[in-house]
């Protein structure tokens, strides 16, 4: 092992893999997971395909969200760390609900990760789950399979809430949770535009300003909602006033809340639809 392990570092380190002892690590213990028969010949081409600049998560197939292992393949955004916090806060708000069967949508889904671990840490909850693209519907599907969570996640291809209108959902969601592309266009065309070589531009661009899809799923969520429902956003850093100011000009949601991360930072918000929209 310990041969097969040093060939990897060196492969990586070639490719000026920073942190090429964790990452060669993980590829031998992938291959050897999920290429039995042949797992130093899969180890090996898998640090070749890392060393070419494609991302780990997509080496090596899987990676780990809130706990739960889920497929990742290219076409839809590999799940980042720091989406766990959206995850967990989502987790919060549905156990908070009450609710016997708790009613969830996950807009955005990309690769399922959300809908997937919700599912998987709340045995009575059934979420709805639409993305655009055939690459995120594609790999959401196989995550709701290998995951063992299909009875209870439906995934549906649609722009936002249109396909979810066929499941007669109006005023009976308790949580919408969002991670959509909150980077501006500008941004992506300049200090971000590595994100876009080997990751789908959806899962990006966020409009000229990073907020048109807040903007849309904001008003779009609320015939949905149930009164008293959440939805919440993952947010880029920074976003947290034009998102709120959002909130606040629809006069459709209160106790709006911004949730911090580990350094401090805002990277959640969300907002209760009113349980009354008389003077909205």
């Amino acid at each position: 092992m310990n041969m097969i392990l040093n060939e990897i570092e060196v492969i990586l380190h070639r490719g000026g893999i920073s942190n090429a002892d964790s990452e060669a690590k993980r590829i031998l213990q992938a291959a050897e997971t999920f290429h039995i028969s042949n797992a130093r010949t899969a180890a090996l081409d898998m640090a070749n395909n890392r060393a070419t600049g494609t991302p780990l998560a997509y080496v090596i197939g899987h990676d780990t969200f809130l706990g739960v292992d889920l497929i990742v393949a290219e076409g839809a955004l590999a799940p980042r760390e720091e989406t766990e916090l959206l995850g967990n806060t989502a987790l919060e708000a549905i156990h908070s609900c009450k609710s016997a069967r708790p009613r969830v949508i996950d807009m955005c889904c990309g690769s399922g990760n959300l809908a997937c671990s919700i599912a998987h840490h709340i045995p009575n909850v059934h979420v709805w789950a639409s993305d655009l693209t055939d690459g995120c519907i594609s790999v959401a599907r196989r995550n709701v399979v290998h995951v063992g969570v299909d009875s209870r996640v439906v995934i549906v291809q649609g722009d936002l809430f249109a396909a979810l209108d066929k499941f007669n959902l109006h005023a009976s969601i308790d949580v919408v949770v969002c991670n959509p592309p909150y980077i501006s266009q500008g941004k992506l065309a300049t200090d971000r535009a590595v994100l876009l070589e080997h990751e789908p531009r959806e899962a990006f661009d966020g409009g000229p300003y990073g907020l048109s899809i807040q903007q849309r799923v904001i008003k779009e969520a609320l015939p949905f909602l149930r009164p008293g429902g959440i939805l919440m956003f993952e947010i880029g850093l920074g976003q947290e006033k034009q998102v709120k100011m959002l909130f606040d000009r629809s006069k459709a949601y209160e106790d709006i809340q911004l949730i911090k991360n580990e350094n401090g930072e805002v990277r959640v918000i969300s907002g209760r639809k009113r349980l009354t929209l008389d003077d909205a």
